[in-house]
Order: structure tokens, then sequence, then C-alpha cells
């Protein structure tokens, strides 16, 4: 970079947004960070420039955010449902807010974090909410950088919850494939692909590995046997079946995501250098 580039972080504090502030700072960019409370942000207050206090869901709480703004970074989204707000509100509506105002800025760049294989999946209510967004982003007059990632470490902790528990289900035969990865190696990868043309980007983690094996992993890391129960996947699809027929999506949303990615194989070229038997070990 000939002068330092400034970047504006939306989601900033969530899982990967943190690492992603982090990198940032460490990369030599100035960064600016978008947070609902002085509180929340807390843990990464070291490496901010300059703090925004307003609401993505709030368009009047936004005004000035991207002001001198190079590149915007969002991984603002919802997994799950809460405070009333749907996942169009977050994932879709909030991210809108956020480009709207970056296009007003004339801000030259946004990376924006969707997920491995949501383009094909536009039936998961969570997944369609952000490739609606997509969308937008590709339609706009903004140099812009979709990345999709695979499934973070901090979504494996439900293997290591089960294994906690003595028994890790799994749909079908469980020899379905997976990379997911480690938030600081998927933050390093969006740092180094700000330098990359625009485009699409699948990132995931540096060991493929099988459900099973994962299971495994985690019953080694808990120190119990593993113990492993394959369900058949016709259950899975009926328990989405009643589930979307008789709850609501707030109930239904995260339960349809995990159940759909956690029934095929989600590999993404591999990046990083982090373990999921080391990030076991730590939690």
């Amino acid at each position: 970079m000939n002068k330092q580039q400034k970047v504006l972080v939306v989601g900033a504090t969530g899982y990967l947004g943190q690492f992603v502030v982090k990198a940032l700072k460490e990369a030599g960019y100035w960064v600016r960070a978008l947070s609902r409370t002085e509180q929340k942000i807390e843990a990464v207050r070291p490496f901010i420039d300059d703090l925004f206090i307003g609401e993505a869901t709030n368009p009047a709480s936004l005004t000035g955010i991207c002001d001198n703004i190079d590149i915007v970074f969002s991984s603002l989204g919802i997994t799950r449902q809460k405070d009333g707000l749907t996942y169009m509100d977050v994932d879709y509506q909030a991210n809108k807010n956020i480009l709207d105002l970056a296009l007003a800025a004339q801000v030259q760049q946004f990376m924006y974090i969707s997920a491995l294989h949501a383009d094909k999946l536009h039936h998961v209510q969570i997944l369609a909410a952000k490739e609606r967004f997509v969308d937008e982003l590709m339609a706009a007059n903004i140099d812009h950088l979709i990345i999709r990632p695979n499934g973070f470490f901090s979504d494996m902790s439900a293997f290591l919850d089960m294994a906690r528990n003595g028994r890790v289900y799994l749909f079908g035969n469980g020899e379905n494939r997976a990379n997911p990865i480690h938030g600081a190696d998927l933050a390093q990868a969006c740092v180094e692909h700000l330098q990359k043309p625009g485009g699409e980007y699948d990132i995931g983690g540096p060991e493929l590995l099988t459900q099973n094996e994962i299971a495994r992993q985690a019953f080694a890391a808990a120190g119990k046997p593993a113990k492993i129960t394959h369900i058949p996947l016709w259950v899975k699809d009926v328990t989405v079946w009643l589930a979307k027929t008789f709850t609501s999506v707030k109930t239904y949303g995260p339960m349809e995501f995990f159940m759909t990615v956690l029934a095929m194989d989600m590999v993404a070229p591999m990046y990083g250098q982090h373990t999921l038997k080391a990030h076991f070990e730590t939690i």
C-alpha cells in the first residue's frame, strides 16, 4: 500500500470480526469499527483507530460512518434470530444500509462474508438473506469481494458438546467431508484477498476431515470413548419439514441451516495452519 488505507469493519464484535480487526491493524491498515456499544468492542479496542457507535439496522444512527473510508469489510449476520430481528432484517437489509452509505461516500471496495455453497442453497432461510445481499452488492457500482468460507471452528464446538455428553449424532454414514477454518486463519485470508481482483472466493481450513473423524477428535479432547450414532438422512428431512410446518423461522432457521450443511460435503480451497484437534484441546 502506498498510502495507509482506511477500512470500516462491520461485524467487529463477532467471532470473525474480532480477528479481522486485529489482522487489518497488524497489516498496516487504519481501522474504524462499528459497534452498538463501547462495551461490546472492548476485546479488540487496542486495534481500533476509530470507534463508531451505531446500529446497522438503524440507518439514522449511521450518518458519516463511511466518510473517508476506502474499504468496507462486513461479516454482519445472525445465526439465531433475536431482538425481534429477522435474517432479512440483518443479513440483507442491515448490510444494504451499509452498502448504500458506502456508495454515497464513494468507497472503493466492499468485502462481504457469505458462506460456502450459499449460492446453491437459496431454500435455506439464513442463506437466502445472505445471497439476496450478495446480488445487491454484485449489481452495485463498487469493486466487490465475496468471501465464501467453510464452517468456523466456533461452529464445531457442537461436536465437542455432544462428545462431552457421551455421544455424537451424525446424519448419514458420517463420511461427508469438510475443512472448517479458524477465525484467525480466515481473517488473514481476508486481508490478503483485499489485494486481489474483485470476485468470489471460497476459503477453507488446512485439513480435510470426515464428520466421523471430527467426532473422534472431539471424543479424544473430551477424554471419553467414541460413541457415534448415525441417523438416516430421511430423519433429517422429516425433522426439517416438521419444524418448518409447525414452528417459526426463529426456531427452525438455525436447525435448517445446520442440518443442511451437515448432510453434504463442505470442501473449499485449503488455507491456514490452525488444526481442529488443537482447537478442541483449548476449549
